[in-house]
């Protein structure tokens, strides 16, 4: 039997959104891709734990900001990946600021921060882990695949472990 969750994809715009739901379900990047507008939804099958998850993924707008929690993209989300741009420190801003209502509008339910685009910035790895405290955030490059499907095996087996 296959479970199904809907995972949030959130985040500022020009962030990487797009660029790391499309690695992961295409194993491609493309580098010519137009602002979403409202959202756009990709689905991938997964193995989590031994479990196939249907990942339901809702790519968003990045002009939503936290009026995001009260439309209807939002209801019935599983989990949330929330993520920044390593070039653009002022992207973690937002992302620690939508990680809380995240937190605020779904209790319980998990999330994952990600700071994108790290093959942009040498160093950004050790600059953003003392900022942000151990196991805070995940790092990934849609560009390069670095830690995408780390990424999504992670929020994957968190809504596993919760049965969300």
């Amino acid at each position: 039997m296959t479970a199904s969750a809907k995972i949030m994809l959130l985040g500022d715009i020009g962030v990487g959104k797009t660029s790391l739901a499309r690695r992961f379900v295409f194993d491609r990047f493309e580098s010519d891709y137009k602002t979403t507008i409202g959202v756009d939804i990709l689905t991938h099958d997964v193995d989590c734990d031994g479990q196939t998850l249907r990942m339901i993924l809702w790519d968003t707008d990045g002009d939503f900001g936290q009026h995001i929690f009260e439309t209807a993209y939002a209801r019935g989300a599983s989990g949330a990946i929330i993520v920044s741009d390593a070039s653009r420190p002022s992207t973690t801003l937002k992302m620690t600021n939508l990680t809380h209502g995240f937190e605020s509008h779904f209790p319980g339910r998990p999330w994952r921060c990600v700071i994108n685009k790290v093959d942009l910035t040498p160093g950004t790895k050790a600059a953003a882990a003392g900022s942000l405290g151990p196991g805070e955030a995940l790092f990934s490059s849609a560009l390069t695949g670095f830690g995408v499907a780390e990424l999504f095996a992670a929020i994957g087996s968190a809504i596993i472990r919760r049965g969300l």
